[in-house]
């Protein structure tokens, strides 16, 4: 997955770089606010990209004193900032610039070298998609697409398809600003071209901040993952009941799993001892995710009590 992941970021960091520049030299020849949108658009996506592969490899260094359950959750950090960077410079400089070509609108030069650009735009931007949305359906497996971004554990993979599929939604909206501008010799097309093309990054923002930010303060793993785990548990007889699993997300691939347990009465301490050691090995094997896992022996009675306190 994290192969995948990062297949699909590379992909997308060159291709925003060849558009970034080209955008940038045609807003130059063309004095087209929209095209400078879209370049920066294509810059801040540039930074993006660099900024998620920092964070897997940041996610990737071993546990130490400080961190003694990993740095896995830096991945979910910098999407977070990802997403902040779309919302502040992306959509804020794109909704300005539209606003001020408005204000104080440009005669257009040379409109054919958009049309040019926005072709070859689509081209290297399609292709960075398809990257995304091949690692991405890989890693969703039988859930829906929504579904997937919503439950998923690994932001990299769905910010990337966000970015790319913003990016080619904006580059149809610069064109139709563009072509409007044209035939009507009226500027103040392009000029809200640009302006929305803001809002789909402020939309595709805010979406992104609120799909990583649970994954950000500790999201528990999905619910196949603990009835997987509670199945294992039934399948021991020393267990009388399982009173209470936790689950939390230290990274995509790191699950801490925390169990409070009521063991039958007739069992000694070194059955326990032995119960938990085969309970270990049993669900790091069916469940590699799960890293690390802590069980506590208690009464089912006092877990009841401690849970209405």
């Amino acid at each position: 997955m994290e192969a995948s992941s990062k297949k699909a970021i590379y992909a997308a960091l060159l291709g925003n770089t060849m558009v970034a520049i080209t955008k940038f030299i045609a807003a130059a020849m063309t004095g087209s606010s929209a095209m400078l949108s879209e370049g920066i658009h294509s810059i801040v996506d540039t930074g993006n990209q660099v900024l998620l592969l920092y964070g897997l490899r940041q996610a990737k260094k071993p546990p130490d004193e400080k961190f003694p359950f990993g740095h896995g959750k830096e991945v979910y950090f910098w999407s977070f900032v990802v997403a902040i960077m779309i919302f502040a410079v992306g959509a804020g400089l794109s909704i300005f610039e539209g606003i001020y070509h408005i204000m104080d609108p440009k005669e257009f030069k040379k409109p054919f070298v958009n049309y040019i650009v926005i072709v070859l735009a689509v081209v290297f931007e399609g292709i960075a998609w398809m990257f995304a949305l091949r690692a991405f359906s890989r890693a969703k497996g039988k859930w829906g697409y929504f579904e997937a971004v919503h439950r998923g554990k690994n932001p990299s993979i769905f910010v990337v398809l966000f970015e790319d599929s913003a990016a080619i939604l904006g580059l149809v909206v610069a064109f139709f600003g563009i072509l409007l501008t044209q035939v009507t010799g009226n500027p103040y097309y392009d000029g809200t071209a640009s302006i929305i093309i803001g809002l789909i990054l402020g939309g595709t923002a805010v979406w992104l901040a609120y799909e990583t930010k649970g994954l950000l303060i500790g999201e528990s793993a999905n619910q196949h993952v603990v009835g997987q785990i509670r199945k294992i548990m039934d399948s021991h007889e020393e267990i009388e009941h399982v009173n209470e699993i936790l689950t939390l997300h230290m990274g995509p691939d790191f699950i801490l799993v925390n169990m409070s347990v009521d063991f039958i009465n007739t069992v000694c301490a070194e059955d326990i001892e032995s119960t938990v050691a085969k309970l270990d090995r049993e669900i790091k094997k069916d469940i590699p995710d799960v890293k690390r896992i802590f069980i506590e022996a208690e009464a089912r009675h006092m877990t009841g009590t401690q849970n209405q306190q």
